[in-house]
């Protein structure tokens, strides 16, 4: 996923009330930043830090920025979760995630219960994978681990993927880590321990988990290759 426009880059002042970001550009202004990540952004969010901003010319919007890289250390990490779903759909393209080939058509925010959607929907000739896509940014000695905040969303998602594959559907949850310095993934259950009892039902019953790694950069951000799961 190439971004559309160069980015702009800051010095992370403070994230505050979830959705917002003030940054100091280079020419020393000050502009506030629309933040898409819901979490906790642990490890990901010290001011001084430096990030890189996309900008909308769109008129009707109240903030023209928008947050989508963070440097810890010398990575860049990339903190916008609106991207995931297409990263996962661009690698299915190019045939990075082998384990979901041989699909035809992909349908998108596929309503599965009376107040649940998931993702993706691939469906062919094998039948149809349903899958959840996930967002990752907390990582530390190079193991990425998800959730970064208590997630009762997500392990509602886990108890319908685990329903669905009871049915006879394959079930599918895709991390993607938007990191490229992990070189295994867990579920973190220092910070949502119900979550990771959950997770570990599911693969249990046969919901596959595939954790994949990008290399992010500010001009492009790509899935690159799996990451052990170690549960």
């Amino acid at each position: 996923m190439r971004f559309p426009s160069t980015l702009v880059r800051g010095t992370l002042i403070q994230r505050y009330k979830r959705f917002l970001a003030d940054v100091r550009l280079a020419t020393g202004e000050i502009v506030t930043a629309h933040c898409t990540n819901t979490g906790s952004m642990m490890g990901c969010n010290a001011p001084g830090s430096p990030v890189y901003l996309s900008r909308s010319d769109r008129l009707h919007r109240k903030l023209i920025y928008t947050w989508e890289l963070v440097q810890v250390r010398r990575t860049w990490i990339g903190i916008n979760t609106f991207h995931p779903n297409r990263l996962v759909i661009e690698a299915l393209q190019r045939g990075v995630i082998g384990e979901l080939r041989g699909y035809s058509t992909v349908r998108r925010e596929v309503k599965v219960g009376a107040h649940t959607r998931l993702d993706l929907c691939l469906e062919g000739d094998r039948g149809a994978c349903y899958i959840e896509v996930k967002n990752v940014t907390l990582a530390a000695n190079r193991v990425a681990a998800f959730p970064d905040a208590v997630s009762e969303r997500g392990t509602r998602h886990l108890r319908e993927l685990i329903r669905l594959k009871r049915r006879g559907h394959r079930a599918v949850i895709v991390f993607v880590v938007q990191r490229g310095d992990c070189r295994f993934f867990r579920p973190a259950d220092e910070i949502d321990e119900v979550y990771g009892r959950w997770l570990r039902r599911a693969t249990r019953a046969g919901v596959e988990a595939l954790p994949y790694g990008a290399k992010v950069t500010p001009e492009e951000i790509v899935l690159t290759e799996r990451l052990p799961l170690r549960l």
